[in-house]
């Protein structure tokens, strides 16, 4: 019997297309601080496979650059199967978009559903040298 692989969805294309965007801050020169809960974040264990499932919270004050938050999302959705741990997802987070902004400081939190009783908060910063 011949297997059907089905069509890559426009949702699914969104997200593997997706790219970190940025766009200029309104009030460079005025400190200010920007809140994101992104409260679906998925990702599989690297050990086991098992779905971890989160909530991802970025805290940033912006110097020229302010990210687009859709372009956020869909970057937050392609971990839906990557087999990360919880540690390097939150500081592959951070990397990701102290390169793409370049804000003066900005923290990453990872709170994690527990599973198995044990529940995971990974925060990481970084302040603009």
């Amino acid at each position: 019997m011949e297997q059907v692989i089905p069509e890559m969805k426009y949702g699914e294309r969104e997200i593997e297309d997706g790219q970190l965007t940025t766009f200029p801050n309104p009030r460079p020169g005025r400190k200010y601080d920007i809140n994101i809960t992104l409260p679906e974040f998925t990702c599989k264990c690297p050990f086991s496979g098992y779905p971890d499932f989160g909530t991802i919270h970025v805290t940033y004050s912006p110097d020229q650059k302010v990210v687009e938050l859709k372009a956020l999302k869909l970057y937050i959705n392609s971990y839906r199967d990557r087999y990360i741990s919880h540690e390097e997802s939150a500081n592959q987070i951070l990397d990701d978009l102290v390169a793409a902004m370049n804000p003066l400081s900005i923290t990453v939190k990872a709170d994690y559903t527990p599973r198995g009783n044990v529940h995971t908060v990974v925060e990481v910063s970084h302040q603009q040298a």
